[in-house]
């Protein structure tokens, strides 16, 4: 039996923020949007260009106050061909982001972004 990673759900307190973050920071596209206003919430789906995993966005109306991401996750990682250039451009943008790491021994090919709900995301240098 195979089995196939299919998107990852993280839940934001302002979707719009999100949104901006995912399409414009990361270059995500928004494939599909369901909206459950009985319920209160709304789900929304973003892919890379390829479109082999998803990030599923889920906004509670009306939070009262932030999630906790807790101590058991650590971070997304994405993948650029120029992390330089990547690492300028979060950082104009306004957004945390670290210095360039590397793991011990190795040259620098990472560094961490947070997005608008203090989740992390790993940029790495692709091949």
């Amino acid at each position: 039996m195979q089995y196939k990673m299919l998107h990852t759900c993280i839940r934001v307190m302002d979707l719009e923020k999100s949104l901006a973050f995912y399409k414009e920071a990361l270059g995500f596209k928004e494939t599909r949007r369901k909206d459950f206003p009985d319920n209160e919430f709304t789900l929304v789906f973003l892919s890379d260009e390829e479109g082999h995993y998803e990030i599923e966005l889920t906004y509670n109306y009306n939070p009262e106050e932030p999630y906790v991401i807790g101590n058991g996750f650590s971070h997304m990682a994405v993948a650029t061909e120029n992390l330089e250039a990547s690492r300028e451009k979060h950082m104009e943008m306004g957004y945390t982001v670290t210095k360039l790491m590397g793991l011990p021994g190795s040259p620098p090919r990472y560094y961490f972004v947070t997005d608008p709900d203090g989740y992390d995301i790993e940029i790495i240098r692709g091949n």
